[in-house]
């Protein structure tokens, strides 16, 4: 299935601007695949080669080899699940007691209850207790797209299930099918013409061998913009990461960019958790709280934008205009900023702006009832894994590299869109016709997945903050820079909102 792992790469390298043959050094390994009717170990596989072939370009602009970029599809497919295995201890439940598919007046819907006030906004429409026996009576008297638009009106968090054809009809649907996978501002919108030139020199040179005048510009903290004291072996260090993202996306992008040496802040504000996804997500980061109604602590956070190299925000898209940090003060604050945004249903059309998580795009754009179909079963069959959410998250990694490609191109300032809709829109039309099996991998012949096992685990403790647990090997090599933590994960506040230290 590498063949449609490769399409995906290739669609997600032109979408960052990368030169037409970047894809070429990357080498797919690793057997076996999630069973799904959908490619979803190969979006897996995809999205983390993306994110690491930027990592590959990069390193050639720092002056290293024009190394080969090895993708393990079964450790990208295990990843996508959960990469942390407590060792005496168990990880928090990860879904709220209402959370889940109901079935409604006429055919199913899923309500997201896992942040309180997502949850009470569900109830008040519903007017019942938060019993699983209760909602689910309150929803069988509801049409599924009256309900969905009461809970989404309420300030809650629903999707009723479609048919793909469905979405493809919906006005949202439209507009998310073109929009670009990775949207680049007009501004940053020229591929970083130096660094691409040199990346694909340095495939016929030794590693020993000078680099470009642009490159040694860069080595030597010449050119436009900040320097930052990366290396061919740690290519992110020192460079400050903003990180103002929940569950799921936004997070795995800030790990796997700490995974090269980027130093993450995440800020979350008081009070805000998420306990079962926080012990996976957090690894290598530091995480404080900020009250951004506060002046004190918004003065804090202007002085932590300013210094910030890379923001990667999840918010919904008014929602830090109306907290005073839209994108022209970002701007003003500093004018070098590589800023990366997601959300979930796009950046155009009628649902632009509309709270959403994997799941709920999951029942939107017709992969839930895909996979209810392709299984016979008689309610909604989600993907295997939120790959929606990993997969995006990886791509979001992948654009803040290109921001920094785009640095060393002589040019301040970069922002990129990307959005879980547009991720689900890839691997649909990627996946081709798969409805005859409810396995695609089994369709052709190809094994499915083996659980995670001892050989797959990394043998080194990480001392979190609930216990010991151990980690998958990373699921992309690069020789000469490997990816590693430097920190365990640590749960939301427990450290002080300032750079640089622990």
């Amino acid at each position: 299935m590498s063949r449609i792992s490769r399409h995906m790469l290739d669609a997600a390298s032109a979408a960052l601007g990368l030169p037409d043959d970047a894809a070429d050094a990357v080498v797919f390994g690793g057997v076996g695949d999630l069973p799904s009717c959908f490619a979803t170990t190969d979006l897996a596989a995809a999205s983390v080669a993306a994110a690491a072939l930027a990592v590959r370009q990069l390193i050639v602009a720092q002056g290293g080899a024009g190394a080969e970029v090895r993708v393990d599809r079964r450790l990208a497919s295990l990843w996508f699940g959960w990469s942390l295995h407590p060792v005496g201890w168990e990880r928090p439940p990860l879904w709220d007691a209402v959370a889940g598919d109901y079935a409604c007046a006429d055919g199913w819907i899923r309500l997201h209850t896992n942040a309180r006030h997502h949850r009470d906004a569900a109830l008040a429409v519903l007017g019942c207790a938060a019993e699983r026996e209760a909602v689910t009576r309150a929803v069988a008297a509801w049409r599924g797209e009256d309900l969905e638009a009461a809970v989404v009106g309420q300030g809650g968090c629903a999707a009723m299930m479609r048919s793909m054809a469905q979405w493809r009809e919906h006005p949202q649907g439209r507009a998310v099918a073109a929009e670009p996978l990775i949207a680049i501002s007009a501004a940053a919108a020229a591929a970083p013409a130096a660094a691409a030139a040199a990346a694909a020199a340095a495939d016929s040179r030794p590693a020993s061998a000078p680099a470009a005048p642009v490159l040694a510009a860069f080595a030597a903290g010449a050119h436009v913009g900040r320097g930052w004291p990366g290396t061919p072996s740690r290519p992110l260090a020192g460079l400050k990461v903003l990180d103002l993202t929940r569950v799921l996306a936004g997070p795995v992008a800030t790990r796997f960019l700490a995974g090269y040496g980027a130093d993450v802040l995440r800020i979350d504000p008081p009070g805000w958790t998420e306990p079962g996804v926080i012990p996976e997500v957090t690894l290598g980061k530091r995480c404080a709280r900020l009250d951004l109604t506060l002046p004190v602590d918004r003065a804090i956070f202007e002085g932590l934008l300013a210094d910030a190299d890379i923001l990667v925000h999840g918010y919904r898209a008014d929602a830090l205009e109306r907290l005073g940090f839209g994108e022209q003060t970002r701007r003003q604050l500093n004018p070098g900023l590589i800023d990366v945004a997601l959300d979930a249903y796009g950046w155009s059309g009628p649902w632009a702006g509309r709270r959403g998580f994997d799941s709920l795009v999951q029942m939107s754009s017709g992969i839930a009832r895909h996979g209810m179909l392709a299984q016979g079963t008689g309610k909604p069959v989600p993907l295997p894994v939120q790959a929606l959410d990993h997969a995006t998250g990886y791509l979001i990694a992948a654009a803040v590299v290109r921001g920094l490609l785009h640095r060393l191109d002589g040019q301040d300032g970069m922002q990129a869109r990307l959005s879980l809709a547009r991720v689900a829109e890839l691997l649909v039309a990627s996946s081709a016709e798969p409805a005859a099996s409810a396995s695609l991998a089994a369709a052709v012949g190809l094994p499915p997945i083996a659980p995670g096992g001892e050989a797959d685990l990394s043998p080194q403790l990480e001392q979190t903050e609930w216990g010991p647990a151990r980690r998958y090997w990373p699921p992309a090599e690069i020789d000469g820079a490997p990816m590693r933590w430097e920190r365990p994960a640590s749960s939301l506040g427990s450290a002080a909102p300032s750079w640089g230290t622990e």
